[in-house]
C-alpha cells in the first residue's frame, strides 16, 4: 500500500498533575548493576491520552478522522490487522483522510498510574476474547474451530491476544475528557469508535459536539443516553454477524435497532459488507469492504 505523509507525529492531550505525599523512599535494583532510591512521593503526570497523527500528501476535503479503541485494547487495533493486512489507519490514509489514533487514558503508550484509580486492572485472556468476540463457540476454542464462515483471521488470534493491554473500570469520565482535549486540537472530525470507546464517544459528544462532525460506531457497548445526545450529529453503526449466539448480543442488537430507528441513524449489517464479520470489525478479511460501507453517507 502506497502513499506520501506530509506530516506525522504524536502528542498527549488532557490529564492532570497529580500530586503524591504518603510513602517513603526505598532501595531498588534500577538493573542488574545499579541500585537506584526510588521515592513515590512527588508530582506525576496522569490521565492524558496518547496520540499518533498522520497527515497524507494527497489529502481530500473531508474532516480528519478520529479512531478510538475498544476495552482492553489500543490503538494499535487500527495499524495493522493480527494477519498483517493493512489496518484502517493505512486504508484511511489512501483514501486521503488525516488521521489520528488514540490511546485512551490507562491504555497503550499513554501508561497507566496504579493507585490513582478505583479498583484493579483487568487483562482479557483468550478464553474470554474467544467467545466475547463471537470468534466461535466456547467448546471450539481448544481446536481453534470458528463458527462457519468466520472472516476473522483464526490462524492469527494468538496475535490478537499479543496486544490485549489492561484495562480500568473506572476510568471512562477521564477517557472522555482526554477525547474532548483531543478534538479540541483536531478541530471538527469524523470519530470512528469501537465497543468500550463508544460509550466514550457518546459521552464527548453529549458534552460538546461542535468538534465531532460524524460518528460510525462499530458495535458500541452502549448507545447515547438520550436521542438529544446526538445534537443532529450523523450517526452511523455498524455490527458483525453471530449475533445469535448468546443472549447478551441478542440484547445489543435489539438496543442497537431500537436507538437507531429511533433517531433515524444509518444501521449496518452484514447485508451491506457481507456475512461473517465478528466483534471486531476492522480485523476480518472483509475489513476493506466495512471501511467502504461505514464511509459512505
Amino acid at each position: 500500500m502506497s502513499y506520501n505523509l506530509t506530516d506525522f507525529g504524536s502528542y498527549t492531550a488532557g490529564g492532570r498533575i497529580a500530586h503524591v505525599s504518603e510513602g517513603a523512599p526505598r532501595e531498588i535494583n534500577f538493573t542488574r548493576s545499579v541500585s537506584y532510591q526510588v521515592d513515590p512521593r512527588g508530582d506525576f503526570a496522569v490521565e492524558h491520552a496518547y496520540v499518533q497523527y498522520f497527515v497524507p500528501e494527497a489529502r481530500n476535503d473531508e474532516p480528519p478522522v478520529v479512531l478510538v479503541h475498544g476495552g482492553g485494547m489500543s490503538g494499535s487495533c487500527w495499524e495493522t490487522t493480527p494477519d498483517g493486512r493493512p489496518g484502517w489507519l493505512q486504508l484511511l490514509l489512501k483514501r486521503g483522510y488525516e488521521v489520528h489514533v488514540v490511546d485512551a487514558v490507562e491504555r497503550g503508550r499513554a501508561g497507566f498510574a496504579p493507585g490513582h484509580w478505583q479498583g484493579e486492572p483487568l487483562l482479557r485472556s483468550l478464553q474470554e476474547a474467544w467467545t466475547l468476540f463471537r470468534i466461535g463457540p466456547r467448546d471450539g476454542f481448544a481446536s481453534r474451530t470458528p463458527f462457519k464462515g468466520q472472516r476473522f483471521p483464526v490462524d492469527h488470534f494468538e496475535t490478537l491476544a499479543q496486544r490485549f493491554v489492561p484495562r480500568w473500570l473506572t476510568t471512562t469520565q477521564l477517557q472522555t475528557e482526554a477525547l474532548l482535549a483531543v478534538l479540541e486540537r483536531t478541530g471538527p472530525a469524523i470519530v470512528i469508535c469501537h465497543s468500550q470507546g463508544g460509550e466514550v464517544t457518546f459521552d464527548a459528544l453529549a458534552s460538546n459536539s461542535e468538534n465531532i462532525a460524524r460518528v460510525i460506531a462499530l458495535e458500541p457497548s452502549g448507545v447515547p443516553k438520550t436521542p438529544e445526545d446526538l445534537n443532529g450529529t450523523p450517526f452511523t453503526l455498524a455490527v458483525g454477524d453471530f449475533l445469535d449466539c448468546d443472549p447478551f448480543w441478542e440484547a445489543r442488537l435489539r438496543a442497537w435497532s431500537q436507538f437507531a430507528g429511533l433517531v433515524g441513524a444509518r444501521l449496518l449489517g452484514p447485508g451491506e459488507f457481507g456475512a461473517g464479520s465478528c466483534h471486531l470489525l476492522m480485523s476480518d478479511h472483509n475489513s476493506d469492504d466495512v471501511l467502504s460501507a461505514v464511509l459512505q453517507r
